[in-house]
């Protein structure tokens, strides 16, 4: 524990002291998210709870996974061919636009245990897996810390959310059995959802989401 502590001391302190900044036109950025509001929303508030909120978002974090899915280094067949349309600037306004919206508020949903079970994980973590406290990154209120790159999750559709933690883990699930189920890599991320149990991952999201 101590020793994922220490690692994730210094990830904090490298982006911290190396902020990615955006420098996109609300404005622009307004206009050009009219293609994007039939899955996320008006101002980026999605009502369909598979497709994220992406009102209050980081700039920063947006950019870079629109830069993802262009690459194809995110996978997502949608948003691949909406990010291939994309340039740089038009990504950087877009991120501008939804990082100064509101988000709109959830309810968690769930039996007061099933709550509690997640407000432990987000909290403290689990000792037993090594797995690191989802507020370490994401903040007591879930608002994320832009600057550092990691985004805001509270009052994010639980489904959502529980869909993207399955997607981290199954990276190791696909690297222990050479399967190739939907996965999504980032090393942080990968690590902490490989100790989360489905039931953990579903009490987690409705935690998160009642947020804000």
């Amino acid at each position: 524990m101590k020793k994922t502590i220490v690692i994730l001391a210094s990830i904090l302190i490298t982006f911290l002291s190396n902020p990615i900044l955006a420098a996109g036109d609300t404005e622009a950025g307004q206009t050009k998210s009219a293609t994007c509001m039939g899955c996320h929303g008006l101002a980026g508030n999605s009502t369909i709870p598979n497709f994220p909120k992406l009102a209050g978002q980081g700039e920063a974090y947006i950019v870079k996974q629109l830069q993802y899915f262009k690459s194809g280094e995110r996978k997502n067949a949608m948003m691949a061919g909406v990010a291939s349309l994309l340039s740089d600037q038009d990504m950087e306004d877009i991120a501008a636009y939804y990082s100064i919206q509101t988000i709109s508020e959830n309810s968690a949903k769930g039996s007061e245990e099933m709550i509690e079970l997640g407000r432990k994980i987000y909290v403290g973590g689990k000792m037993d897996t090594q797995t690191t406290a989802c507020i370490a990154c994401h903040g007591p209120k879930g608002k994320g810390i832009p600057t550092a790159g990691f985004p805001a999750v509270s009052a994010q559709h639980a489904d959502y959310t529980a869909s993207q933690l399955k997607a981290f883990r199954q990276y190791a699930i696909n690297k222990q059995t050479d399967s190739d189920g939907v996965e999504r890599v980032n090393e942080m991320m990968n690590n902490v959802a490989m100790g989360l149990t489905n039931e953990e991952i579903d009490a987690l999201s409705q935690y998160i989401a009642g947020l804000h």
